[in-house]
């Protein structure tokens, strides 16, 4: 894994200096647009409405449209003096039972992990939180946006779960709710609670399930493949195995030290129409300048 992001957690006055990793990765088979008959890429390009010509990045700013279709320009000039929290610190604001918040609060999860210098109090802080069964809520900002978080224990690391503020949580309106509900009898309440208890596993063991539709997508393209039904678009060249580049190097030495042995000559035989002085001053190029050069 890779470190997306650098900074502390603010625990206190105790500073914890840790590396950010996405927790989660997206497994969808990825596809392209492309051209049925040729199978070219399908590519947008960015361009003004008004005027019709491209825009590079550069020009490209942030815009807010008002209600009357006004458009608020936005610069980095804008930005660069809102409050908004520090874009390297986690900062814990406080401690709450994981049951009290509702998992439709949680956006993205991340990994947390110490620098050399921080791994006693991380250490001290993840055991803390595990033996407390809370977790810690927190503030921080991650792509220029500042949003609540919550710290808690996984598989001996510490993990920071983005949150949605409370007015991103939309208020279910469903005219069901306002209506007279039918009675619900309780032996069909009791046939529900039998069919509850006959699935249910005391932990969760998400390795028992799979994504049946990805493994028969990847089937379809392999099949493809292997049936060689597939298109090179044209003016792409096809992609060359990677080579050990030390190979490559004495390859390259050794054709080098080929190229410059001198290669054996056969004296010619002079015959009466031949000018023996170009062909002297041609090898003479090679080993010293003429008089007219010097």
């Amino acid at each position: 894994m890779r470190s997306m992001w650098k900074g502390s957690v603010s625990f206190g006055l105790v500073t914890i200096p840790i590396n950010l990793y996405t927790a989660t990765e997206n497994k969808n088979v990825s596809l392209r647009q492309v051209h049925v008959a040729d199978g070219g890429r399908i590519q947008y390009k960015r361009f003004c409405t008004i005027d019709g010509e491209e825009v590079p990045y550069a020009d490209i700013a942030k815009g807010y449209e008002t209600d009357d279709g006004e458009m608020v320009v936005i610069t980095d000039d804008d930005l660069k003096d809102l409050p908004l929290s520090s874009s390297n610190v986690i900062d814990v604001l406080e401690f709450v039972p994981l049951e009290a918040i509702d998992p439709l609060h949680f956006d993205r999860h991340y990994y947390l992990e110490p620098q050399k210098a921080a791994v006693k109090p991380y250490v001290l802080l993840r055991d803390a939180l595990h033996k407390s069964g809370h977790v810690a809520i927190a503030k921080v900002a991650l792509r220029q946006r500042e949003t609540l978080a919550l710290l808690r224990v996984h598989a001996d690391v510490m993990v920071m779960t983005t949150m949605l503020w409370p007015d991103e949580v939309r208020t279910p309106d469903f005219g069901f709710l306002r209506d007279e509900l039918p009675q619900v009898r309780p032996q069909e309440l009791s046939m529900a609670g039998s069919l509850i208890d006959s699935l249910s596993e005391p932990v969760f063991d998400p390795g028992k399930y799979t994504d049946h539709y990805r493994e028969a997508l990847e089937a379809v393209i392999d099949a493809k493949i292997a049936g060689k039904k597939t298109t090179r678009p044209a003016g792409r060249s096809p992609k060359t195995d990677v080579v050990d580049l030390m190979a490559a190097l004495e390859a390259s030495v050794s054709e080098a030290k080929k190229a410059r042995k001198p290669a054996k000559r056969t004296p010619a035989k002079k015959s009466a129409g031949t000018s023996s002085t170009s062909s002297t001053s041609s090898t003479s190029g090679r080993g010293r300048r003429s008089p007219k050069s010097a």
